[in-house]
């Protein structure tokens, strides 16, 4: 197995940056001996090895890739957002002013976390972001949170997540995903998100 880490539109682009995307590797059962030596080739030819490769489990990486996902990076995210838009609307700010603030904006403080660590976002944005960071950061997502996430991770363990997934869709198919994908679009987030983005980037298709 090689799984990098960041979707394919961002492997193919710093493949051709002549770079890579980091990914982690795993080999089950080596019935020939030969298995780490094409899963390493492999990893190599998408460019990995220049980046880093970490040796895994199948088990782990369904695991972590999964719970990521959920409660992170897509879910967790985009729940955070959709929540915070929706406090700053109804204290009565402006929709657009609070896109930019709770959504726009997120990318930037996500790249420096990236490229310099939680530590080092703090050290390069105001004094005043850093103090209301580090304190009201902790008030939000409190320890109730955390438990929210374990209940997660124990359904992805012992395959409540994956039974849900699959019985909904065999019965609905792609279907799956429309009536949550319809709350998402009639969002007043999502509303005024496509008239600023249009704003910036005029000549991008959604």
């Amino acid at each position: 197995m090689i799984a990098p880490k960041g979707p394919g539109s961002k492997v193919r682009e710093t493949y051709q940056q002549n770079f890579g995307t980091p990914s982690i590797v795993a080999v089950h059962q080596d019935y020939t001996k030969k298995a780490w030596d094409r899963t390493l080739g492999i990893a190599k030819g998408i460019g990995s090895t220049r980046a880093g490769v970490i040796q895994t489990t199948f088990k782990e990486e369904v695991e972590t890739d999964w719970f990521g996902e959920q409660v992170d990076l897509c879910g967790g995210s985009a729940s955070m957002v959709m929540n915070a838009f929706e406090t700053l609307v109804e204290a009565g700010y402006q929709p657009e002013i609070a896109y930019f603030e709770v959504l726009h904006e997120l990318k930037l403080i996500v790249d420096m976390i990236q490229r310099y660590g939680i530590g080092g976002m703090y050290r390069r944005v105001s004094e005043t972001a850093r103090y209301g960071g580090l304190t009201r950061g902790p008030m939000v997502m409190d320890k109730e949170v955390k438990e929210k996430m374990k209940k997660a991770l124990k359904m992805i363990q012992d395959g409540t997540f994956n039974q849900e997934w699959t019985s909904d869709y065999r019965k609905n198919n792609k279907n799956a995903f429309d009536r949550y994908m319809k709350e998402i679009d009639a969002h007043q987030v999502e509303q005024v998100g496509k008239k600023m983005r249009q704003m910036m980037w005029p000549d991008s298709k959604e």
